[in-house]
């Protein structure tokens, strides 16, 4: 129930929609969000995009990093941020909200109030910057959300690596011939599930793999007494120690996984992470051949914590 009491900004003026916009007026445009803290409150970040109703077809999308806030501010940022979006593409469209944060849709919508002060301020300028009456809010879940949920992580990433967000290139469409005659590509059945790393010292492993986890955009999902594990980009990695981890050094020139590999991000943020992960347990491998050690068009940082285990980190190609 609406409260007559003005929790929901009834200060504010809803904007009115510019008649003069260039363009055929869209009926409807689709804006996902969502913000996410690491800590919350901790390193946050959020993203959006504007999706096509009719096609499904990503129109526009953003990132930005919030700094040190909650989760809640850095979802509120993320529907400012798509409302911009969606009112800059058409400031005469209907918007329709969809967010896997039940707080601010319910907020939104009027059917709960907005107690905190930051969010008070950010739902404000929501409702100042598109007409509320314009706007309709919908639960997702999590899972439904994932592209705004990608654009958040890589915001926080970004930040938390010094750099600013850049929007992925856009893919080359194939010509229609070329699509008549190419065979369709089949299905991967086996995608990779997870990663599971015994160790001898958890919390060892915890200090250098799990910092890096973290950085390279994992958020941490479960944690025991023998083991811990951090989830991202449709996986899950996991570390355990414990009885059934056999005595000696890990070897990784041993038969078996030799390490693993990450996309990190551009050179420089691969630089950059490679110099940090030195306070963290890591040291460079191959430091002469560096950064070309996987080949002179392969730019990559190859590290290995104090318990032996290798992780490549693989920059972006330089187009």
């Amino acid at each position: 129930m609406h409260d007559p009491a003005g929790t929901l900004f009834d200060d504010v003026s809803p904007s009115t929609p510019d008649d003069g916009a260039a363009g055929p007026a869209r009926d409807l445009l689709i804006v996902e969000a969502d913000g996410g803290s690491r800590g919350n409150p901790g390193h946050a970040g959020y993203g959006a995009l504007v999706r096509d109703p009719d096609t499904g077809a990503i129109l526009v999308e953003k990132a930005g990093y919030v700094g040190i806030a909650s989760n809640n501010v850095a979802e509120y940022s993320g529907l400012l941020a798509g409302l911009e979006l969606a009112h800059e593409i058409d400031p005469r469209c209907r918007i329709l909200v969809r967010m896997d944060s039940k707080l601010v849709v319910e907020q939104m919508s009027g059917r709960w109030k907005i107690k905190h002060a930051d969010m008070q301020k950010l739902a404000g300028q929501a409702r100042r910057l598109v007409d509320p009456r314009r706007v309709r809010y919908e639960w997702i879940p999590r899972e439904k959300n994932k592209d705004a949920d990608r654009l958040s992580n890589e915001a926080m990433d970004a930040g938390m690596a010094g750099v600013d967000w850049k929007p992925r290139a856009p893919q080359k469409p194939q010509k229609a011939a070329d699509t008549a005659t190419a065979e369709a590509p089949r299905a991967a059945s086996g995608s990779l599930h997870h990663v599971e790393i015994w160790v001898r010292d958890l919390e060892a492993a915890r200090s250098s793999m799990g910092w890096l986890f973290e950085r390279l955009g994992f958020v941490p999902k479960d944690s025991w007494n023998d083991g811990a594990s951090w989830v991202g980009n449709g996986t899950y990695l996991v570390i355990e120690a414990g009885p059934d981890v056999v005595p000696g050094s890990h070897e990784r020139r041993r038969q078996g996984v030799n390490h693993l590999a990450f996309n990190a991000g551009s050179r420089a943020e691969v630089d950059l992470l490679a110099r940090r992960a030195a306070s963290h347990g890591w040291s460079l491998l191959f430091g002469d051949r560096h950064p070309y050690a996987g080949g002179h068009d392969h730019y990559a940082a190859y590290l290995e914590n104090s318990e032996g285990f290798e992780v490549e980190l693989v920059a972006e190609p330089d187009n």
